[in-house]
């Protein structure tokens, strides 16, 4: 009876694999145990194992090809068998199956289990429940080292925030896996610590270099000449396995042309390019005197910013809507607060805004909100607030949780709190998520008028703008001043149309105009 061979689920929050590339052929023998084919996530790359013996009968999906987990694969049995009912089904609908679910290249811990060493293995820890994977920063001991528990091995930082990670491990620093820059998924093996000499072979994540080898030497005597080359697309992602093998031969990956989905640099296109000879990039700087300029690596943080930024414009409908209110009574108020003293002295005027902001959004549910996908909204029932916060490494934009349930002063410790968080760089990546709606504030750097772009999956974010004073015919007919507080609201056209995002605005106008009433309420 012929067997499928699935795609294997390699974490609880992946949903798809890209076939990477295929180290069996049909008509190959194949024993149990045998590497079938490699496959990646967007985090890392991994080998699936065969658990049926036979012959390759059929191979439902070809290398570069994104298949959903669980998904039937292949097929192995006996020469000539008919395997038609397998394919393009999942393991529900292939009783035979299950037993090729968890590979163990999947399953760091059970190779683990057979490890035979008395050396240890230090861990990349996962830093938040959302985190899926971090970057190592600077390695702060050296293969050879000696190193005690509680010692400082390396830094690693998320997208928002960098720590530190302590040996649980005592003895000889005996391999380092992974290099500075390098990003490494959580929880997998990140080095090897134990007596001196020890082996730690068996401990070491991924594929041997052996693998990476004999794939490279597959794909370039494959036929291609019958093939037309897609043309390589600036800014193509580029997949972890790509990236490895580009990084070993010294080449550039973005030169590579993208047959993954949606262009994907995968790793045979890397492989491709190796075969054919990396062109020469020109640059602009090899005109240019080393010493006139620097070449900086963006850190994680910008490199977070950078993708979020640019998904956030090339995703959404984004329309930005300017306003001015008088902002008399929040002056005057914080006036007031100030000669209170005590706690209510270092409530400002931006902790005034996000408290208006939180009462104001539960009457505009298509503003305080998420979008799931370009056909449907998660509405939320409280407030979400999102802070955009500039520190040292870059913008962070913390959570306040309900801030439509907390007092004025308890949104000011909030934020105040939050802030000092992001600053220090030891703030929990789950506080940096969640949010329903954002607040950026830049009136304190005299900026008049901005158009904030907004942190997906949200529908809106308000930016707030400095005090300008402006002229008006008051009551007796006499021209008076007046301080005029600038609004900038960018909302998703896709969720919110023009009419109900103006709403919004003039409540708000209309709420900070007469604050000590909305207090009352």
């Amino acid at each position: 009876m012929a067997n499928a061979v699935i795609m294997p689920k390699a974490g609880i929050t992946v949903e798809s694999c890209i076939i990477g590339t295929w180290e069996k052929k049909v008509g190959d023998p194949v024993k149990i145990g045998d590497i079938l084919f490699t496959y990646e996530t967007d985090k890392a790359s991994f080998e699936c194992e065969s658990t049926a013996e036979g012959v390759l009968l059929e191979i439902f999906y070809d290398e570069g090809d994104e298949v959903p987990c669980l998904v039937n694969v292949c097929a192995v049995g006996n020469p000539g068998e008919d395997c038609s009912a397998l394919r393009g089904g999942s393991a529900a609908e292939a009783p035979a199956a299950p037993a090729a679910a968890a590979p163990a290249a999947a399953a760091p811990a059970a190779a683990a289990a057979v490890c035979n060493t008395n050396a240890k293995a230090v861990i990349m820890p996962k830093a938040g429940i959302t985190v899926e994977s971090c970057i190592i920063g600077s390695w702060e001991k050296q293969v050879g080292d000696q190193v005690k528990i509680g010692d400082i091995l390396f830094t690693y930082e998320t997208d928002k925030a960098s720590f530190e990670c302590e040996s649980t491990a005592e003895g000889e620093l005996l391999e380092i896996f992974y290099e500075e820059g390098e990003e490494v998924v959580c929880l997998e093996n990140v080095c090897a610590i134990g007596p001196h000499g020890e082996d730690c072979s068996c401990l070491r994540p991924g594929s041997a270099p052996a693998v990476v080898a004999e794939a490279v030497a597959v794909e370039v005597t494959a036929p291609v000449a019958a093939e037309v080359a897609p043309a390589a697309v600036v800014g193509a992602p580029v997949s972890p396995r790509a990236a490895k093998l580009a990084k070993a031969h010294g080449i550039d990956p973005t030169l590579a042309a993208g047959t993954g989905p949606n262009g994907r640099i995968i790793e045979r296109d890397v492989q491709k390019l190796i075969a054919q000879g990396v062109p020469a990039k020109a640059s602009v700087a090899a005109a240019v005197a080393e010493d006139e300029y620097e070449d900086v690596k963006f850190s994680g943080i910008r490199r977070a910013i950078s993708k979020s930024m640019h998904t956030s414009l090339s995703t959404m409908a984004q329309l930005t809507h300017n306003v001015s209110f008088d902002a008399s009574a929040i002056l005057a108020y914080r006036k007031a607060l100030k000669a209170a003293g005590d706690e209510y002295a270092g409530i400002t005027i931006g902790d005034i805004m996000l408290y208006a902001v939180s009462r104001t959004l539960l009457n505009h549910k298509d503003l305080n909100a998420n979008m799931l996908d370009d056909n449907s909204i998660r509405k939320f029932n409280h407030v979400n607030l999102g802070v955009a916060v500039d520190t040292p490494r870059g913008l962070m934009v913390p959570t306040i949780v309900h801030a439509d349930e907390m007092s004025l002063l308890e949104i000011s410790k909030a934020v105040k709190s939050l802030a000092a968080e992001c600053r220090e760089g030891n703030i929990s990546p789950d506080k940096l998520s969640g949010g329903s709606f954002t607040v950026s504030n830049l009136g304190s750097f005299g900026v008049e008028s901005f158009t904030p772009v907004i942190n997906p999956p949200q529908t809106g974010i308000l930016g707030v703008c400095g005090t300008i004073d402006r002229v008006r015919k008051a009551a007796d007919g006499s021209i008076e001043l007046y301080p005029a507080m600038g609004l900038s609201l960018t909302y998703d056209h896709r969720a919110v149309d023009g009419t109900p995002a103006s709403r919004f605005l003039q409540e708000l106008c209309k709420n900070l105009e007469n604050f000590t009433t909305l207090l009352a309420k």
